[in-house]
């Protein structure tokens, strides 16, 4: 053990010496010796004059005043908050549900770059989260999922303009599926779709129909996306705008959603009565963005199936309650469709989940609020009449 006479303990923050700086003479067990050891030290008239010469004083470094500009700034920012990054953890679950054949698509990239053998941008991997809920058959909603994300990364703005570049991947994708039905009827069909792109801090949702994305803000949902049925004003006005019309909540009578890709068999949807384009039914996804804090929890994408029987703070308080549990995206995902089955929807049942911390949710403790009581002076009355009454 190495010796550690006169060294102060870091421990307890004292030292051998209780604090005081050592006397010279008590070291000599008398007086005597102790006089002969301090003439020892100091013998001799120059010896003397030595010790007894002025000398100059050196004060220490930190006790001399500096001016705040003369101070080193190379630490200036290593107090700074580190600023969030979102770690993105996914998971998925499709179920048929009562319906006699699957017509649904979803699609996770943790990173599309990666998956596209492409490198990652400088705000770090890009993220893609799809879900395409099809009808009259599955073709379109899985032509969609495997040419949205496609169309994304070869365009030359992204991902400078993602916006943009998300709009034209919808546009583009409705012209390609288009000229695959030209060639071949038997793909004819439609499709909602709903995508999400992180990259960096930034989240993009683009939705065309009535899929939904919901993300968790500390336990409060707050909807990505809006449901575009053909009831809802701003849709309704769009539609008789373009020579549609709405009868019994369908688009002219025929579709539940206004917006969608594909549906180029059915007669004035995509094209006016006279054959030009402009019909009610557009590809057009509507976009919302946000910068994520480390207030965000997750992010919920889901078919109607899943919206038919959740609303979305249910579905936000529901699977924030799986994922304390377990902080597994995949099963969670695949809870919040038994769940919604057993609400017995009646439609394909699909959900992504989409982690955005590698921690689960925390625990929420509302605030208890002070509550200020007062008596009136009716009521000051009334209980001194009553204490009266008790003898008090």
């Amino acid at each position: 053990m190495e010796d550690t006479k006169g060294i102060s303990d870091p421990e307890n923050g004292s030292s051998i010496y209780g604090g005081k700086p050592p006397n010279p003479l008590s070291f000599s067990s008398s007086s005597s010796s102790a006089a002969a050891l301090y003439r020892q030290t100091f013998d001799g008239d120059r010896d003397r004059d030595r010790f007894l010469a002025p000398r100059s004083l050196v004060r220490h470094p930190s006790l001399v005043k500096t001016k705040v500009s003369a101070l080193s700034v190379e630490n200036e920012f290593a107090l700074d908050k580190v600023e969030f990054v979102p770690a993105m953890r996914s998971g998925a679950w499709s179920d048929i549900g009562s319906r006699s054949s699957m017509e649904d698509a979803y699609l996770c990239l943790d990173n599309l770059m990666d998956s596209y053998g492409l490198k990652d941008s400088e705000d770090g991997p890009t993220a893609f989260y799809g879900v395409f809920d099809g009808h009259g058959g599955k073709h379109a909603a899985e032509f969609a999922c495997q040419r949205i994300p496609r169309y994304i990364v070869e365009d030359q703005e992204f991902p400078s303009d993602i916006n943009k570049v998300m709009s034209s991947a919808f546009l583009q994708t409705d012209v390609a599926f288009s000229e695959a039905c030209a060639l071949d009827g038997s793909l004819s069909s439609g499709t909602t779709a709903l995508a999400a792109i992180i990259t960096g801090r930034s989240l993009v949702v683009a939705n065309a129909g009535d899929c939904r994305a919901v993300l968790s803000r500390q336990g409060k949902a707050i909807e990505m996306s809006k449901d575009h049925k053909p009831m809802s004003c701003k849709e309704r006005r769009r539609i008789e705008a373009s020579g549609g019309y709405i009868y019994d909540g369908y688009l002219n009578g025929q579709l539940n959603v206004a917006r969608a890709i594909g549906d180029f068999h059915m007669e004035g949807m995509k094209k006016k009565k006279d054959g030009s384009n402009g019909g009610p039914l557009i590809a057009d996804p509507e976009l919302m963005t946000t910068k994520l804090t480390e207030e965000d929890e997750f992010l919920i994408m889901g078919c109607d199936g899943v919206w038919d029987v959740f609303m979305s703070q249910n579905a936000v308080d529901f699977a924030r309650r799986r994922l304390q549990e377990h902080n597994d995206p995949v099963m969670c995902s695949k809870e919040l469709v038994e769940e919604a089955l057993k609400r017995k929807s009646g439609d394909n049942v699909t959900a992504v989940v989409v982690c955005l911390q590698p921690q689960p949710p925390p625990n929420l403790v509302a605030p208890r609020l002070r509550v200020q009581r007062s008596f009136s002076a009716e009521g000051l009355k009334d209980l001194q009449s009553y204490l009266d009454d008790l003898g008090c």
